[in-house]
């Protein structure tokens, strides 16, 4: 029976999806609810509501009581917009159209080692996504940037900024890590590099008239290609998950820009370590859109290694998050 739940695992993903997508957790309060109220807040008819969140209940989004009516649990919760830790986003870009298509030709993927989403669709995955795709594009950037808002505080306690007056998030996104480091010790410096539209929407603490911006330098670019960028601290967070020789570049440019001693800290969510099957799920996700890969401590200690950076440690962050610590020879 339990491989049998497993092979019909699109049918709770594709209610996930449903459910998120009609706002069911939105609508739902903390009273119980008769399907009928909810089916009018959410535009929908009763019975297959009915049955939709019925097949959820069953893994635990929503519950139903005695009487017929449904109420939240606390994985329901998480689908709400509003919920500290939302999840709303993360589970609708994890479910998004084209996801379907590529899934099937897992096997493929496994075959031959190579992208299959290029053969599908007929170019790179983020072309497809702003030319093609522009609602699955803002869905991406909602799932990351809620994803970065979560970790960010994490991180920051994390890190120990001890003799650090200058520091560089590489690939930072909206830079909510490095507007938390600079809450967090008010002498200090720091520098945001991603992609110019990324940086154009940068964290406001950070843009000019922000509360930060004083303190924080904004430089588009891509790391793959330079990092113009000296720094004491420099931190790469969840972006060396792309093709291997992506990845190496980064670590051989960040090596390249750095004076001698600089520490590089390199945060991912590592296969060995990840208490969860969602972490390994990502991993066949990234083989199959960009040929990437989610990492395990081995395979990441072994690329730093190779760019020329002495690795002193590795430390969890948070219970999916995992940093491996490491400075530039002198």
């Amino acid at each position: 029976m339990q491989l049998r739940e497993i092979a019909f695992g699109a049918a709770r993903a594709a209610a996930v999806r449903a459910a998120a997508r009609l706002r069911v957790a939105d609508a739902l309060g903390e009273q119980p609810t008769s399907i009928g109220e909810l089916a009018a807040t959410v535009d929908a008819e009763p019975d297959p509501l009915r049955r939709l969140l019925r097949a959820l209940a069953c893994c635990g989004i929503f519950a139903e009581t005695d009487d017929g009516r449904f109420v939240h649990t606390d994985m329901s919760r998480l689908l709400r917009e509003d919920a500290p830790r939302s999840l709303r986003y993360i589970s609708l870009w994890c479910t998004e159209p084209w996801t379907w298509e590529a899934w099937p030709r897992l096997d493929r993927a496994v075959r031959t080692g190579g992208i299959v989403f290029d053969d599908i669709f007929g170019k790179d995955f983020f072309s497809y996504l702003h030319e093609d795709a522009p609602e699955s594009a803002e869905v991406f950037d909602r799932a990351m940037t809620t994803s970065s808002r979560q970790s960010a505080a994490d991180v920051a306690a994390f890190i120990d900024l001890d003799g650090i007056k200058e520091v560089a998030d590489i690939g930072g996104g909206q830079g909510h890590v490095l507007a938390s480091l600079l809450e967090k010790r008010p002498d200090l410096r720091g520098t945001l590099l991603d992609l110019p539209k990324v940086v154009a929407g940068a964290d406001p603490r950070l843009r000019d008239g922000g509360a930060l911006a004083d303190r924080a330098t904004l430089v588009p670019g891509d790391c793959r290609r330079e990092i113009p960028v000296q720094a004491d601290l420099y931190i790469i967070k969840n972006i060396l998950e792309w093709n291997d020789e992506n990845t190496r570049r980064t670590l051989a440019n960040v090596v390249a820009a750095a004076r001698p001693g600089a520490r590089v800290l390199v945060i991912e969510n590592l296969i060995d370590n990840s208490r969860s099957s969602f972490t390994t799920a990502m991993d066949l996700f990234l083989l199959l859109n960009v040929g990437g890969r989610k990492h395990t401590t081995d395979s990441l200690v072994a690329r730093m290694t190779e760019a020329g950076l002495n690795v002193t440690e590795s430390r969890p962050v948070n219970s999916y998050l995992h940093a491996i610590d490491s400075t530039v020879p002198g």
